[in-house]
């Protein structure tokens, strides 16, 4: 690390929360380390994430690695690396995605139920693009955004409890 890079390594301030943040919940008809296992099956998130094929790029998928999304819709792609900074089995796994267009922290926590049940709430804070501009942009972006979050999450606890997932 050069003496210019701040403490938390990622060059900037990609691990502060951004202005752009978007939370999606869901619950699970499954136990939490079932439901966590699933989570940190990286490659499977393109399974449930539209558009998208997830695989690390560095690691093993644990604290540390390096995991890249790319979302692609037809000549548009959207790539989005992210590292693991923390994961706390069964409860929770932290993230920050430090690409070129999306930025900022992230985690995924579950929650365990009565009833083998799990409630996963996904939370995000992202850097919004192109100054005055994103911030002002974002209200109208943020619904879609939210929208997107939720299904994805509603597919993955679909998956778990069909087993399809991990």
């Amino acid at each position: 690390m050069s003496g210019a890079e701040p403490a938390d390594g990622f060059g900037d301030d990609a691990a502060r929360p951004g202005s752009g943040e978007v939370t999606a919940t869901v619950i699970v008809n499954a136990p939490a380390e079932r439901v966590f296992a699933a989570f940190l099956s990286w490659e499977k998130q393109g399974d449930w994430i539209p558009l998208t094929k997830v695989r690390v790029v560095e690691g093993d998928g644990g604290e540390g690695s390096l995991v890249e999304a790319v979302t692609a819709l037809g000549p548009a792609t959207l790539r989005d690396e992210l590292r693991v900074v923390k994961v706390n089995p069964p409860y929770e796994v932290r993230v920050v995605h430090c690409g070129t267009v999306l930025r900022g922290p992230g985690t995924m926590r579950c929650t365990a139920m009565s009833g083998d049940r799990t409630q996963v709430v996904l939370h995000e804070w992202f850097h919004l693009p192109a100054g005055p501009v994103g911030k002002l942009a974002w209200p109208v972006v943020w619904p879609g955004s939210k929208l997107g979050f939720t299904g994805a999450l509603k597919r993955f606890g679909r998956l778990v409890e069909e087993g399809r997932l991990p």
